[in-house]
Order: structure tokens, then sequence, then C-alpha cells
């Protein structure tokens, strides 16, 4: 069953952010992942989405392999320059089908 990686995230620092968007595209692509949504601003029709905020989603094959990526030594390069990118909540959700 395909897993989703969904990210609410709020630059902090364009340039870091720029350099952190080039490494977890190429560790996203080595596990199998793509993006569904990018840097995307969601229209809430319900509740308050916060303008500074933008939501990404990226699919994986399954939940194993969204969870090997996080893991993985490809993508820990990509978190340490998150740390100063970006503000941001991760959530990793299951499909049904």
């Amino acid at each position: 069953m395909a897993a989703w990686v969904i990210s609410e995230v709020e630059v902090l620092d364009d340039e870091r952010a720029a350099r952190y968007r080039e490494l977890a595209q190429d560790s996203i692509a080595r596990y199998g992942g793509r993006y569904l949504a990018r840097s995307a601003v969601p229209a809430a029709l319900e509740g308050r989405w916060p303008d500074e905020r933008r939501l990404v989603i990226v699919e994986f094959p399954s939940m194993q392999r969204a969870r090997e990526w996080y893991a993985s030594p490809e993508y820990s390069a990509a978190l340490a320059v998150r740390q100063e990118a970006l503000a941001r909540r991760l959530l990793l959700v299951e499909s049904l089908e």
C-alpha cells in the first residue's frame, strides 16, 4: 500500500531551504517517492491556514519505503540543513488501498 509523507512547512531561510529541497528531492527519488504537491498554498475550506505555511505531499510505494527514506543516510544530509532552513510538522500516513 502507498504511503504519504505530509509536511506543513514555514521557510525560515530561503537559501538554506533551496539547498534542503535539492537534497531532499534526490533522496526521495532514490527511495521511490514522488511529489504530489510541493510548496503548495492550500485553500482552507474550513478553519484557518496560516499565510506563511506551505504544504508538501510525497507519495512512497509503501510505509516501509517511506520509513527507510526518512532514516536513510541520503536524507540525513537534508535533515542537517532543515534544522535552520524550515520549521515544519511532518506526518506519515498509509493509504487505505
